[in-house]
């Protein structure tokens, strides 16, 4: 089968060789031609290579990550053939060939309401509800917000001024056309081109769509209805996810892509929460640890409880880290203590009135069951951070 650049530039051959009524030829970066347009009077001189003995007007030609040239013969008619045009028809044609279609007004709609609905521009949950249904979305599915950056790839700086519209469109294209079939089932992934190389990705996020995630690999039984019930249940499974579509993105782009993951939020009004919750691990994550990685809340460390402005997902957050520590209240008095004696293992153990033995066995099991130990720097001030924030008393919705 021939390649892409194969069969665009038979397109480009054919296409000038009747707009200029001359012959062309399209050669690869070696020097073949592998694609001619030729009057019926010309030779044929596919497969001649190097060996073209008569004046051509020489154009470089670019598809994807392959190069090449287009050489328009002078003397075809007779006339002739201002380079100038010849370049133009040359870039109208490859517009013509490459040129992913614009939205349609459908699709454009659809970008709106997405795009509203995560900014926070729609606070009326039935309106969403109609609006979504005439346009065949299904926001009915519990679903969180998965955030891609692709801005390196999608905004090349590469590009000429006259196409770097096209070429953007193009690339956030092939990044959407990416996420589909990655998760294989379009009706449950909304994909949305938030612009500037961000795409955003509303994944539906019940049992019967991150079941394989959320268990390593094996479907869960289609009997459980939901096992979506709190703001932190599903999110290593949306991690595990992130993970792996960053790995597909990656390679299927050749460039650096990050991607934040915002947690699920009830109601469908959550979705801008959990939009703003991936934009700022996104963003922070980014800042702190570099491309090419997938962030959320709770990977972030110390700047998530010291950059994130919102109090009460800092609060959240803090008792998501401890949750695994509900029902072991001497784990809890040990580090208490422990963070009262500025972290001195004698004088801790000697205040509990345990053995040091025994100390040390209660912080080897906080570090199991949270995945921070409180001997690491960073990790203990996530936990005495994450301490004082517990006792904080419940915020209430909208308060600050």
């Amino acid at each position: 089968m021939p390649s892409q650049f194969t069969q665009i530039a038979s397109v480009i051959a054919d296409r000038l060789t009747e707009i200029l009524q001359t012959s062309v030829r399209v050669s690869n970066a070696q020097g073949t031609v592998v694609a001619e347009g030729v009057l019926a009077s010309a030779p044929s001189l596919v497969g001649a290579g190097s060996s073209l003995h008569r004046h051509y007007l020489r154009f470089p030609l670019h598809i994807q990550d392959q190069a090449g040239e287009v050489l328009i013969e002078q003397s075809g008619s007779g006339e002739t053939i201002s380079p100038r045009i010849a370049e133009a028809f040359i870039d109208l044609v490859l517009n013509q060939i490459t040129q992913p279609p614009l939205p349609s007004d459908e699709q454009t709609q659809k970008n709106q309401v997405i795009q509203h609905l995560l900014h926070g521009q729609i606070q009326d949950e039935a309106l969403i509800l109609r609006q979504a249904k005439l346009l065949g979305l299904d926001l009915t599915p519990p679903r969180a917000v998965i955030l891609i950056d692709a801005t390196d790839f999608v905004n090349s700086d590469q590009d000429p001024p006259e196409r770097s519209g096209f070429e953007q469109r193009r690339r956030s294209q092939r990044i959407v056309e990416s996420v589909v079939r990655f998760f294989h089932l379009p009706d449950d992934t909304i994909c949305t081109d938030l612009g500037d190389g961000e795409i955003a990705v509303l994944k539906a996020s019940d049992t019967k769509n991150m079941g394989a995630w959320a268990t390593g690999g094996v479907a869960m039984p289609d009997t459980v209805s939901t096992w979506v019930n709190s703001s932190w249940t599903n999110l290593e499974a949306l991690k595990r996810a992130g993970d792996a579509l960053l790995l597909r993105l990656r390679q299927d782009t050749g460039a650096a892509v990050s991607v934040g993951i915002g947690r699920y939020h009830p109601g469908i009004l959550g979705l801008s929460r959990s939009y703003q919750d991936a934009r700022v691990a996104l963003r922070l994550g980014r800042q702190f640890n570099g491309q090419n990685q997938v962030y959320c809340l709770d990977r972030l460390g110390i700047a998530a409880f010291a950059c994130v402005a919102d109090e009460r997902t800092k609060v959240e957050l803090a008792r998501h880290l401890l949750s695994p520590l509900d029902g072991e209240p001497d784990l809890l008095e040990t580090l208490k203590v422990f963070f009262d004696q500025d972290c001195a293992l004698s004088s801790t153990a000697k205040r509990l009135l345990i053995h040091r033995n025994t100390l040390s066995y209660r912080l080897d099991k906080i570090t199991s069951l949270t995945g921070l130990d409180p001997r690491q720097f960073d990790e203990a001030i996530q936990i005495r951070l994450a301490l004082l924030l517990q006792e904080l008393k419940p915020l209430k919705a909208g308060q600050l």
